[in-house]
């Protein structure tokens, strides 16, 4: 099996794509030149902010799909290396305002 790779791209606009890929220079180049998804087409330019490899393609695809289901402040955590703080994060916003209140 081939290596793959998981990665979140920043668009112009601020927003975050989370994509998957065997060849990981070849999909941003694809992504900079407007031959990637419909998100990032019309948000160009793009700037690869994380990435993670994995042994096996279908690994992943699986990490996008988990990743894509996060919230934005979650994702920023993961970008800026703050593990400590995804489990928070991780927690319904109802539940983490009573533990401010």
């Amino acid at each position: 099996m081939e290596i793959g790779f998981m990665y979140i791209l920043e668009c112009n606009d601020g927003s975050f794509y989370v994509g998957s890929t065997y060849d990981l220079a070849r999909r941003m180049n694809d992504h900079q030149d407007g031959l990637g998804a419909n998100h990032t087409k019309k948000r160009l330019p793009v700037r690869l902010v994380y990435y993670e490899e994995f042994q096996r393609i279908d690994l992943a695809f699986y990490r996008e799909k988990q990743i894509q289901g996060w919230r934005r402040e979650k994702k920023i955590a993961l970008i800026n290396a703050c593990e400590q703080e995804l489990p928070l994060l991780s927690e319904s916003y109802s539940i983490r305002r009573d533990w401010f209140d």
